[in-house]
């Protein structure tokens, strides 16, 4: 247990210069750029969830929230909600791009997930406007300040997420090495449906815990090899941070919500199944 707790320890303690300089970069672009970048959400019209999967990517907690309030006021559509809500990625695109060599598996999963935000995002718009009508909304209302990062410096808040992330990789790490130590690889593969086909039903089901938890569980699953690209990716996609808490909040047509719901989670295991035929 002693080499469980150290191994845990070290491999968190060498991600924590790579973390800070990611979010200090993703601060930076926050804080100079979010307001431009949320208000263009508005403004593709049919073409829509193709900016909404673009800046989906962009792992910050601020466009899924502003997304969830721009649909709930109308001013976006329900498939560029979903192409943002896809390409979300929170925590695990910093936790790649710590890890030496793991850039090639970084540019795969951005690429799949904007893809299919992009598919699925048009496909939703086009599902709406032919046999579903969209309940009128309310007045957009700004609730990106619920995270609290504008009150803060750069760095503060940059230190801040990286301790954050950092903790969870340790809890994750320590979890994960007892579990392997007490339980076995076996077992653990079996709870996973490790080579399962329904893998990617229970990854996507994890993704929907609403913090930086369930992508920073899902990223190290997938680096132990615990969870294949596919499941990763399907869990990713379900993982949009707060937006769908925010989206229950603020949107008060609760049938709407569920649909949207249903959606993602559908759409999400698709993509988890397609990447499995996908070459290695």
């Amino acid at each position: 247990m002693k080499e469980v707790i150290l191994d845990a320890l070290l491999d968190s303690l060498k991600n924590l210069p790579f973390l800070f300089g990611a979010y200090l970069l993703l601060e930076f672009l926050e804080h100079r750029a979010s307001q431009r970048l949320t208000a263009a959400l508005s403004k593709p019209g049919p073409w829509g969830p193709l900016g909404g999967a673009l800046l989906g990517c962009v792992p910050q907690c601020g466009f899924s929230v502003a997304a969830a309030n721009f649909y709930a006021g109308r001013l976006i559509s329900p498939g560029t909600l979903l192409a943002v809500f896809l390409a979300t990625s929170d925590e695990a695109i910093p936790i790649l791009f710590s890890r030496p060599g793991a850039l090639p598996i970084l540019l795969r999963l951005l690429g799949v997930k904007l893809a299919a935000a992009a598919f699925f995002g048009l496909l939703t718009d086009f599902i709406f406007k032919r046999f579903l009508r969209p309940s009128s909304g309310q007045p957009f209302q700004d609730l990106c300040q619920e995270c609290g990062c504008e009150e803060k410096g750069l760095a503060r808040s940059a230190l801040r997420h990286t301790v954050q992330v950092f903790l969870f990789l340790l809890l994750t790490n320590l979890v994960l090495g007892s579990a392997i130590f007490w339980v076995g690889d076996e077992a653990i593969s079996r709870v996973l449906l490790s080579g399962s086909l329904f893998q990617p039903l229970l990854a996507a089901l994890l993704g929907f815990v609403p913090n930086c938890a369930a992508s920073v569980i899902l990223t190290e699953l997938y680096l132990t090899g615990s969870l294949s690209f596919g499941s990763a990716v399907a869990g990713l996609c379900t993982g949009a941070g707060l937006g769908l808490a925010v989206l229950f909040r603020v949107n008060k047509n609760w049938r709407e919500n569920l649909w949207l719901l249903l959606a993602l989670y559908a759409c999400a295991v698709l993509t988890g199944f397609f990447c499995a035929l996908l070459p290695v």
